[in-house]
């Protein structure tokens, strides 16, 4: 009987252990997750202020600006602008 007694606390006290291992286990994973979720968050946030700055970049009137500005260029001349026919099967 003693011996079972004895058997039985050592059953326990690992059972005890486990368990205790295993909250342990949970709340660190637990606080990663958080973690990772924070940092998607965040990865979100900066997805959304990228594609507001592509967007403002590309812009038409401001492409036309810095090419105006900065590339000294200008619109033709209805004249000067010539018309290719891409079209399938339209001889060259």
């Amino acid at each position: 009987m003693l011996r079972m007694n004895g058997l039985l606390a050592v059953v326990l006290v690992l059972c005890a252990l486990s368990v205790v291992t295993a909250r342990h286990q949970a709340r660190k994973l637990f606080i990663e997750l958080q973690a990772e979720q924070a940092r998607a968050r965040s990865l979100d946030i900066e997805w959304g202020r990228l594609q507001l700055e592509q967007s403002t970049w590309a812009m038409h009137a401001r492409i036309e600006q810095v090419a105006h500005q900065h590339l000294q260029m200008a619109v033709p001349a209805p004249k000067g602008i010539h018309m290719l026919n891409l079209a399938p099967g339209a001889a060259p």
